[in-house]
């Protein structure tokens, strides 16, 4: 089967899918996009993690044939192009950077998905709100401080001027 989607604001098209492939699959293997990492394929981690039509799921719960028609924005999305046309990292990106909170970076793409979509909706999360955002995804090299820290200094840098989802120096 074809299906039709729109994958980080550019229409896709993925052919030969066969009816029980997941999104997953289909964005790294059949689009290009490896950021969405395939761990537990149960949608137990958080490594899959993307926006389907604005909401979080498990990419690898998701059948392919669901996301026909529908828009998909990956860990590649977050990211805008700079004039050079390398992309520009956004101010959460950097702080996951400069707080540390990259160790193997399995599970980085998933727990960017998570704050990013956090601090859309609550630019000041309390301690509390940022713990249960990053509670669905798994992380086994760190005690999740240094991540917890980098959704803060994010969430510090946009109070203090650029929005959380654009990129550094726009």
């Amino acid at each position: 089967m074809r299906v039709n989607l729109t994958v980080n604001g550019s229409p896709r098209t993925a052919d030969d899918v066969w009816p029980g492939e997941s999104l997953l699959f289909v964005l790294r293997e059949r689009l290009g996009l490896p950021g969405s990492k395939n761990a537990c394929e149960q949608g137990e981690c958080g490594s899959c993690t993307v926006r389907l039509d604005g909401d979080l799921v498990c990419a690898c719960l998701v059948a392919a044939g669901q996301a026909e028609g529908r828009e998909v924005v990956t860990v590649e999305g977050l990211a805008a192009e700079g004039e050079d046309g390398a992309p520009r990292l956004t101010a959460l990106q950097r702080a996951f950077l400069d707080a540390g909170a990259v160790q193997c970076g399995f599970c980085t793409p998933g727990l960017l998905m998570a704050a990013d979509d956090l601090l859309t909706r609550t630019p000041d999360p309390a301690d509390a709100d940022i713990r249960e955002a990053l509670s669905g995804n798994l992380c086994r090299c760190t005690g999740y401080e240094k991540i917890i820290d980098a959704v803060r200094l994010a969430s510090a840098r946009t109070a203090a001027g650029a929005p959380a989802g654009s990129a550094e120096g726009e």
